[in-house]
């Protein structure tokens, strides 16, 4: 099947598809050699790689979405347009497996490529999408879930026993491991470290490795104090003491320290690890590793950090767009977005908070989820399979 580009699918429907299933209708889009520009008719606007393989581009040839954007008034001729099978033609359906919807707990909210999977072994007869997976118990799709990998297509056929499902996706865990430990021999968390290192410090960026251990009173003046519901995801190692829940304070002390001595601007990163004991969702870990970048002193416009963020974001082909938001630390914020997945929240300063760091200047500064970058870069459903784990590698799960 050839795979057309992604302007030329949503050009022939005008219509484009969020990570929800969301159908919007575009108002304007320009394409430049490998970006395209986006103009929702709602007013949206994004700023996406011309991709053929990328999730929104599959989303459009499978020509199934889940509702339709209110402010964007997608009218049924649009709709009918998009449900015509017209931008793509096919041979054969191949379905994925999916496991039951999970009931989901009521609670608060918190580099490389992969590589490529083994050759496809075929698999006998497919069955339509509506068939039922009552064959399978839920302890059986769970386990079949952990096996998949995204580039996975198994047809969900009632006939076919879990035992050879099972066989045939260890077949392909176990080459998958055995290929990376021939070829690459990369973890994919530390690759990504390695590369964003190279990425700032070939950009003037100092990188700096401060404690995991803080005192605890950084942590209130940072304005998390005992009252502050923030303050139940700190890690406390004794009364005085506790593991940082962000980079924030010692970069702050950073600054200061290097405002005496080094020429402006002063640019300085640090990736490592924080904790916060989450119990927000599937997009949050208690164990996880932060890059923060920031800028001190002159150049510091909300210009200039939108366009290192775009290029640090390209670098790793990645698509995203800019949010106005705001936060209890900071106040106002730009989010960092890929479509409902939060990458980042970026801040222009100068901020009310900085006065108990002892800054008088202006600065801009980020902070990204590395597991949150490898879920998007690899498409993985949980973002389990991109943290420091036992349970999976680059992904692959290690119950085999």
């Amino acid at each position: 099947m050839d795979k057309k580009p992604l302007d030329v699918l949503i050009s022939a429907t005008g219509l484009w598809m969020s990570r929800t299933g969301t159908l919007h209708k575009i108002k304007h889009h320009e394409v430049s050699r490998r970006k395209i520009y986006i103009e929702m008719a709602c007013g949206d606007h994004l700023v996406v790689n011309n991709s053929r393989s990328c999730r929104t581009a599959r989303a459009l040839r499978r020509h199934k979405y889940r509702k339709t954007c209110k402010r964007c008034k997608v009218s049924d001729e649009d709709i009918t347009k998009f449900l015509t099978k017209s931008t793509e033609s096919k041979t054969s359906v191949k379905v994925k497996v999916v496991s039951a919807p999970r009931v989901k707990k009521a609670m608060p909210k918190s580099v490389s490529r992969s590589p490529k999977p083994l050759e496809k072994s075929a698999l006998s007869s497919s069955v339509p999408a509506s068939a039922p997976a009552s064959a399978l118990t839920r302890s059986q799709l769970d386990r079949i879930e952990a096996l998949l990998s995204p580039e996975d297509e198994i047809s969900l056929n009632v006939a076919k026993p879990f035992r050879e499902l099972e066989s045939e996706l260890l077949t392909r865990r176990k080459g998958d491991l055995q290929r990376i430990y021939a070829d690459e021999r990369e973890n994919y968390l530390g690759k990504l470290e390695r590369d964003i290192t190279k990425f700032f410090v070939d950009r003037g960026f100092l990188e700096i490795k401060s404690p995991i251990l803080i005192p605890a009173e950084y942590v209130e003046r940072m304005g998390i104090d005992s009252d502050n519901e923030l303050s139940k995801q700190v890690f406390r190692v004794d009364k005085n003491t506790c593991l940082r829940p962000m980079l924030a304070p010692n970069l702050y002390n950073y600054l200061r320290k290097f405002d005496r001595v080094l020429p402006d601007p002063i640019k300085i990163f640090e990736i490592g690890p924080c904790y916060r004991k989450e119990s927000d969702g599937k997009e949050h870990l208690e164990e996880f590793t932060m890059l923060n970048f920031c800028q001190m002193g002159s150049g510091c416009t909300r210009e200039n950090l939108e366009a290192l963020i775009r290029e640090f974001l390209d670098s790793l082909e990645i698509d995203f767009e800019i949010v106005g938001d705001s936060c209890m630390v900071y106040g106002d914020t730009l989010d960092v977005m890929h479509g409902d997945l939060e990458l980042s929240s970026a801040v222009v300063g100068p901020v009310p908070l900085d006065r108990e760091w002892g800054i008088d200047k202006p600065w801009i500064g980020a902070g990204f989820g590395l597991e949150r970058l490898l879920k998007v870069m690899h498409d993985f459903k949980n973002i389990k399979r991109a943290a420091r784990s036992e349970s999976y590698y680059n992904g692959i799960s290690t119950s085999l």
